[in-house]
């Protein structure tokens, strides 16, 4: 996906009184032109806020369609003109000096409006929101609720996958918002908590009955699941055994008799009696309403999960990235 390299100021290094950049640059400490007080040029705060959100003066100039030296001068004279220093040069990155927080946040919401109404009065055909997760999420409470963004001119490229793998494409440049199981490290990518989802274990309304249900379960413990057969995401039972030791305080000895890597499908077999297994809450909502699914256990302490919407560095150019972003978190309060 092509970065859109659109200039707020009036020229590559117009400022916002139109002095060029590097052009009457008030000394530190000049009196007629305190820290904080100087006209500042867009371009530069934009620059600022691109090494600021990608944590790299490296990755800052490829987001921003810049070399890496004319990266640093900008911030170098944004530096003197504020005469405070907004980042420590590392081996392998920037780390924002104390001042830099300041500045990002009171610039950032600013910019990002600009960037906005310049990305509208520019051409009229929507840039794609490239958007992507884990396919049950996205399928069953992501893409239901913003499809009344289409209506509105947003143009959504959805892609489904593992976290890891999802944030090793973002950190390349193809994805714009991503829903991740955990929350990334480091500073390259900005994220925010989004929504938790509860697991729930679960089987069909047949095994149940003949195991005896919640009621002997609570009795006798998870033994009572000896020979039911159990329905799993993955060969190593990554869902299944964080319950047990979260709910039961026991290491899991049992081996998946079906494995399919979409908890849609694992619901699936479930339902049609092929055993039991552990599925996020909202996944199975209206098969335990119905009684097609029979909750099993219903813990004070569940184990939860939290997913994290996170942004690609660079991506607010394109006004609907925001648009889509605000609409996530404010349905995320629904799941």
């Amino acid at each position: 996906m092509g970065h859109r390299n659109s200039d707020v100021g009036a020229g590559a290094g117009a400022g916002v009184d139109g002095n060029t950049s590097g052009q009457g640059d008030p000394a530190p400490g000049d009196p007629a032109a305190p820290p904080g007080t100087a006209s500042l040029d867009l371009n530069q705060l934009r620059t600022f806020l691109a090494v600021y959100r990608s944590g790299s003066f490296t990755a800052a100039a490829r987001l921003l369609g810049l070399s890496q030296p004319t990266v640093t001068a900008q911030i170098r004279s944004l530096e003197r003109r504020l005469d405070r220093e907004l980042f420590e040069r590392l081996p392998r990155g920037a780390a924002p000096a104390p001042f830099a927080d300041e500045l990002a946040a009171r610039v950032v919401e600013p910019l990002d409006t600009l960037a906005e109404v310049a990305g509208h009065g520019g051409d009229s055909s929507a840039e794609p929101v490239h958007l992507a997760g884990p396919a049950e999420l996205l399928s069953h409470c992501v893409l239901p609720r913003i499809a009344p963004l289409v209506e509105r001119g947003v143009v959504l490229r959805v892609a489904t996958g593992l976290t890891d793998d999802l944030l090793e494409e973002m950190r390349a440049g193809r994805h714009d918002l991503l829903i991740a199981t955990a929350r990334p490290r480091g500073r390259a990518l900005a994220s925010v908590p989004l929504a938790d989802e509860e697991f729930v274990l679960v089987t069909s309304a047949g095994w149940a009955e003949r195991i005896g249900g919640a009621a002997r379960l609570a009795a006798d413990g998870p033994a009572v699941l000896h020979g039911v057969p159990l329905v799993a995401y993955a060969e190593d039972l990554p869902i299944v055994r964080r319950y047990w030791r979260h709910v039961f305080g026991k290491r899991l000895v049992c081996k998946p008799a079906v494995t399919m890597p979409d908890l849609r499908a694992v619901k699936a077999a479930v339902t049609g009696g092929a055993g039991f297994s552990v599925l996020p809450r909202y996944l199975c909502l209206d098969e335990l309403a119905s009684g097609a699914l029979v909750l099993l256990n219903d813990p004070d302490d569940p184990p939860i999960n939290t997913g994290y919407l996170v942004q690609r560095p660079g991506s607010s150019d394109n006004p609907h990235v925001a648009l889509v972003r605000d609409h996530l978190l404010e349905s995320a309060r629904g799941w």
